[in-house]
């Protein structure tokens, strides 16, 4: 099964994440935007965020997830390359999010992802888990 895939959209980017778990799905999603972000095979996982978020539905907890992680690029200059989500459930999540500070030398960053949108979003888990975002840039 494959991670992810992208598809287009007019002047913004879509994520479709799959997993055979919805954290897999989750984190599979955040890969795939911080892959918009960078070259993530230039980042090594020196330092682990620990990110907490909570949300109505699961949809929402989506949103919120990735917008937490844009957050953290943002405020932290911290960029992430793996997704260690520990605790799903219908609202809420936790994740070890391992990554390092950003080394404008070293990392290829492209223009910036500014948020993840509640536009076309699914969360879908049967045989396996997926997940779709429209991702602001």
């Amino acid at each position: 099964m494959k991670r992810f895939e992208f598809m287009e959209h007019t002047a913004d980017v879509g994520i479709i994440a799959y997993g055979t778990r919805l954290s897999e799905a989750f984190a599979n999603c955040a890969y795939a935007m911080f892959t918009l972000i960078a070259n993530l095979d230039t980042v090594s996982e020196v330092t682990c965020q620990l990110v907490r978020v909570d949300a109505e539905d699961q949809e929402s907890l989506l949103v919120a997830w990735l917008n937490e992680l844009l957050y953290i690029l943002d405020v932290n200059r911290i960029i992430i390359r793996r997704f260690d989500i520990t605790k799903l459930d219908d609202t809420h999540l936790e994740a070890s999010c391992y990554g390092e500070t950003i080394d404008p030398i070293r990392h290829d960053l492209r223009p910036g992802v500014k948020a993840a949108t509640y536009h076309m979003l699914q969360v879908e888990c049967s045989d396996i888990c997926r997940v779709q975002v429209i991702l602001d840039i």
